[in-house]
């Protein structure tokens, strides 16, 4: 009896991976395909600069879009607010703020950067559209074809400064 049992023990198991060959040829070549079509769009973004460099004088402004609660605020650092668009019953005004950005390119075509400053709490796609907003702008081409023209992509994003309130 303790022959038969011996036996049985030493006995070698094959392992089956059959399965698990057929599960690899399937989802490696799945995997491959769809991972061609994922792209993420990442956009550089940098801090403000506090300061200019001594002993210069900046030619173009430097343009800052403060987003409140209740308005976007279009300002020049050194002189101070330019324009103030109150928000609607829809929410912030970001036609307005494109149609200003693009009489300020007017002005400046050569400026490429501008500041975006935040109050806290403001919701990401509030900044996304501002974004959007001060980056890009539509136009209408030559034959009626609407192309995406550049406003200032260079994108600084950082706190804004408290509120004055009056009254």
């Amino acid at each position: 009896m303790s022959t038969r049992h011996s036996r049985h023990r030493h006995e070698t198991v094959e392992l089956n991976i059959t399965a698990f060959m057929n599960l690899m040829v399937i989802l490696v070549p799945f995997l491959l395909i769809t991972a061609v079509f994922s792209q993420v769009a990442i956009l550089e973004l940098n801090l403000p600069s506090s300061s200019d460099q001594p002993g210069e004088e900046p030619e173009t402004p430097q343009l800052e879009i403060i987003v409140r609660h209740d308005r976007l605020e279009v300002g020049e650092r050194n002189a101070g607010l330019l324009t103030g668009l109150p928000a609607t019953a829809d929410g912030q005004d970001f036609s307005g703020l494109n149609d200003y950005l693009k009489r300020v390119k007017a002005k400046f075509p050569d400026k490429v950067d501008a500041s975006i400053l935040l109050e806290p709490d403001v919701p990401y796609e509030v900044l996304v559209k501002v974004m959007d907003a001060v980056r890009i702008y539509e136009a209408t081409g030559a034959d009626d074809q609407v192309i995406q023209a550049e406003l200032f992509p260079e994108i600084s994003i950082g706190d804004a400064p408290a509120s004055k309130k009056t009254g």
